[in-house]
């Protein structure tokens, strides 16, 4: 956002408030999907947000599978609930309940789904800056996610990260090399509207920490909840 005879990048004490606006409207998606197909204009500007994202050493690490085929999509959704399965049959009680009422992901319902991936020889052998932190790629993979949530948002679209699933059943199913790691399973579509509150606040599981419970000032301080 610019102002009448300021150059585009100019510095600005004035907050991009449409910016603030997108981060606070953004939703992990599940139930609110219409399934309308996304135009393919907009696809393609979502998917250069993603790939527009910093990476380390400008290594470039992600792919992005699009998953149109609804076999495909049902297949992924069965392995999905099996998952979902295994984790309620680990809870109990007031947990077990609770869960039971929370949807995990809106495979079929969505417009499309894309799987970002992570392939950690690209740039190989000489990543600069990665020879510390062996995860700065997989970093670098998920801020390219956040690209693409944000953008998908300010485009009056919802995204809904399934993580409920095995990546070797993942990589099976879209023929992705041994080496390439799937990263995120993300549900991309048309929305009725974007909830107000996050799912799993909404329902009971968890409730957002305020922003003072997580900021340490200097050294990290140990007299806080977890």
């Amino acid at each position: 956002m610019t102002t009448a005879g300021q150059p585009r990048g100019a510095h600005s004490s004035q907050p991009t408030s449409d910016l603030y606006d997108v981060i606070n409207r953004r939703r992990d998606v599940r139930s609110e999907f219409t399934g309308e197909e996304i135009p393919p204009e907009v696809l393609r500007r979502v998917l250069g947000a993603a790939h527009s994202a910093p990476s380390v050493g400008l290594s470039q690490p992600w792919d992005f599978v699009l998953v149109r085929d609804e076999a495909t999509r049902r297949s992924f959704r069965e392995h999905v609930l099996a998952e979902r399965s295994v984790f309620a049959a680990e809870l109990s009680g007031e947990r077990a309940e609770t869960f039971s009422k929370i949807k995990v992901e809106g495979i079929v319902e969505s417009s499309i789904g894309i799987t970002v991936t992570y392939d950690p020889e690209r740039g190989s052998p000489d990543v600069l800056g990665r020879h510390a932190i062996a995860d700065a790629g997989l970093y670098s993979v998920c801020l390219a996610i956040q690209n693409l949530w944000l953008s998908a948002t300010a485009e009056g679209l919802g995204v809904g990260w399934v993580s409920f699933y095995r990546e070797d059943f993942l990589r099976r199913l879209l023929d992705i090399p041994s080496g390439v790691r799937p990263v995120a399973w993300l549900c991309l579509g048309t929305v009725k509207e974007l909830a107000q509150e996050p799912d799993l606040e909404r329902h009971g599981w968890r409730s957002r920490l305020q922003l003072d419970d997580v900021v340490h000032d200097g050294k990290y301080r140990h007299d806080f909840t977890r």
